[in-house]
Protein backbone atom coordinates (compact mmCIF):
# COMPACT_ATOMS: atom_id res chain seq x y z
CA UNK A 1 0.00 0.00 0.00
CA UNK A 2 2.83 2.40 0.85
CA UNK A 3 4.46 1.92 -2.57
CA UNK A 4 1.09 2.50 -4.25
CA UNK A 5 0.78 5.78 -2.40
CA UNK A 6 4.30 6.68 -3.50
CA UNK A 7 3.37 6.01 -7.12
CA UNK A 8 0.24 8.12 -6.78
CA UNK A 9 2.21 10.96 -5.18
CA UNK A 10 4.75 10.82 -8.01
CA UNK A 11 1.94 11.10 -10.55
CA UNK A 12 0.53 14.12 -8.75
CA UNK A 13 3.98 15.69 -8.55
CA UNK A 14 4.39 15.20 -12.30
CA UNK A 15 1.03 16.84 -12.94
CA UNK A 16 2.15 19.90 -10.96
CA UNK A 17 5.52 20.25 -12.69
CA UNK A 18 4.56 23.09 -15.01
CA UNK A 19 4.95 26.80 -14.39
CA UNK A 20 2.11 29.30 -14.46
CA UNK A 21 3.50 30.76 -17.70
CA UNK A 22 2.87 27.41 -19.37
CA UNK A 23 6.53 26.57 -19.81
CA UNK A 24 7.82 23.18 -18.68
CA UNK A 25 9.71 23.03 -15.39
CA UNK A 26 12.38 20.35 -14.97
CA UNK A 27 11.76 17.98 -12.10
CA UNK A 28 14.90 15.94 -11.26
CA UNK A 29 14.39 12.24 -11.86
CA UNK A 30 11.23 12.70 -13.92
CA UNK A 31 11.29 12.40 -17.70
CA UNK A 32 8.27 13.02 -19.85
CA UNK A 33 8.51 10.71 -22.83
CA UNK A 34 5.15 11.50 -24.41
CA UNK A 35 1.74 12.78 -23.53
CA UNK A 36 0.66 10.93 -20.38
CA UNK A 37 3.88 8.86 -20.16
CA UNK A 38 6.28 9.56 -17.30
CA UNK A 39 9.39 7.63 -16.31
CA UNK A 40 10.96 8.15 -12.90
CA UNK A 41 14.53 6.93 -12.60
CA UNK A 42 15.07 5.01 -9.38
CA UNK A 43 18.57 6.38 -8.84
CA UNK A 44 17.10 9.89 -8.46
CA UNK A 45 14.70 8.85 -5.68
CA UNK A 46 15.48 8.68 -1.97
CA UNK A 47 16.95 5.37 -0.83
CA UNK A 48 14.34 2.92 0.46
CA UNK A 49 14.43 0.85 3.59
CA UNK A 50 15.41 -2.42 1.88
CA UNK A 51 13.40 -5.04 0.07
CA UNK A 52 9.93 -5.91 1.32
CA UNK A 53 7.98 -8.63 -0.52
CA UNK A 54 4.74 -7.25 -1.96
CA UNK A 55 1.28 -8.43 -1.09
CA UNK A 56 -0.14 -10.20 -4.14
CA UNK A 57 -3.81 -9.71 -4.98
CA UNK A 58 -5.83 -12.92 -5.26
CA UNK A 59 -5.60 -13.85 -8.95
CA UNK A 60 -9.15 -15.27 -9.13
CA UNK A 61 -10.52 -14.10 -12.48
CA UNK A 62 -7.35 -12.06 -13.03
CA UNK A 63 -5.07 -15.06 -13.54
CA UNK A 64 -3.86 -13.73 -16.90
CA UNK A 65 -2.85 -10.43 -15.34
CA UNK A 66 -1.64 -11.15 -11.81
CA UNK A 67 1.86 -12.60 -12.15
CA UNK A 68 2.38 -11.23 -15.68
CA UNK A 69 5.41 -9.16 -16.66
CA UNK A 70 5.13 -5.80 -18.41
CA UNK A 71 5.86 -7.34 -21.82
CA UNK A 72 3.02 -9.81 -21.42
CA UNK A 73 0.62 -7.06 -20.40
CA UNK A 74 1.46 -4.84 -23.37
CA UNK A 75 1.10 -7.87 -25.66
CA UNK A 76 -2.42 -8.36 -24.27
CA UNK A 77 -3.58 -4.74 -23.98
CA UNK A 78 -1.34 -2.70 -26.32
CA UNK A 79 0.87 0.18 -25.31
CA UNK A 80 0.28 1.54 -21.84
CA UNK A 81 -1.15 5.04 -21.56
CA UNK A 82 1.04 5.57 -18.50
CA UNK A 83 4.27 3.69 -17.79
CA UNK A 84 5.69 4.82 -14.45
CA UNK A 85 8.85 3.34 -12.96
CA UNK A 86 9.81 4.11 -9.36
CA UNK A 87 12.79 2.19 -8.00
CA UNK A 88 12.04 -1.50 -8.57
CA UNK A 89 8.27 -0.89 -8.86
CA UNK A 90 6.28 -0.11 -11.99
CA UNK A 91 2.75 1.04 -12.79
CA UNK A 92 1.15 0.52 -16.18
CA UNK A 93 -2.16 2.12 -17.06
CA UNK A 94 -4.31 0.86 -19.92
CA UNK A 95 -7.45 2.69 -21.03
CA UNK A 96 -10.38 1.84 -23.23
CA UNK A 97 -13.81 3.31 -23.81
CA UNK A 98 -15.37 1.46 -20.88
CA UNK A 99 -12.64 1.43 -18.25
CA UNK A 100 -9.18 2.37 -17.06
CA UNK A 101 -6.96 -0.40 -15.66
CA UNK A 102 -4.01 0.34 -13.38
CA UNK A 103 -1.59 -2.56 -12.99
CA UNK A 104 1.04 -2.39 -10.26
CA UNK A 105 4.17 -4.50 -10.75
CA UNK A 106 6.69 -5.35 -8.03
CA UNK A 107 9.50 -7.91 -7.84
CA UNK A 108 8.56 -10.90 -5.71
CA UNK A 109 12.20 -11.46 -4.67
CA UNK A 110 15.22 -9.12 -4.63
CA UNK A 111 16.71 -8.75 -8.10
CA UNK A 112 13.74 -10.28 -9.95
CA UNK A 113 11.83 -8.51 -12.70
CA UNK A 114 8.62 -6.89 -11.48
CA UNK A 115 5.40 -8.81 -12.05
CA UNK A 116 1.79 -7.69 -11.70
CA UNK A 117 0.76 -8.01 -8.09
CA UNK A 118 -2.27 -5.71 -7.89
CA UNK A 119 -4.83 -4.11 -10.23
CA UNK A 120 -7.49 -1.43 -9.94
CA UNK A 121 -10.18 -0.69 -12.51
CA UNK A 122 -12.42 2.33 -12.80
CA UNK A 123 -14.84 4.09 -15.08
CA UNK A 124 -13.08 6.69 -17.26
CA UNK A 125 -15.93 9.13 -16.56
CA UNK A 126 -16.08 9.92 -12.86
CA UNK A 127 -13.60 7.30 -11.67
CA UNK A 128 -16.03 4.96 -9.93
CA UNK A 129 -14.72 1.45 -9.41
CA UNK A 130 -15.64 -1.24 -11.93
CA UNK A 131 -15.12 -4.99 -11.93
CA UNK A 132 -11.45 -5.68 -12.68
CA UNK A 133 -12.11 -8.92 -14.57
CA UNK A 134 -14.67 -7.22 -16.84
CA UNK A 135 -12.23 -4.41 -17.54
CA UNK A 136 -9.47 -6.91 -18.39
CA UNK A 137 -11.80 -8.68 -20.85
CA UNK A 138 -12.86 -5.37 -22.44
CA UNK A 139 -9.28 -4.15 -22.87
CA UNK A 140 -8.10 -7.49 -24.29
CA UNK A 141 -10.74 -7.24 -27.07
CA UNK A 142 -9.38 -3.96 -28.43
Amino acid sequence: MRKELGLAATLLLGACASTSSGGAKHTPGVTRTGPMTTTVRGEDLPAGGGFRPPTVQNAGKLGGVIGARAEQLTASFGDARIDLVEGDARKLQFAGEGCVLDVFLYPLEPGQSPTATYVEARNPEGGTSVDEASCVRDLARR
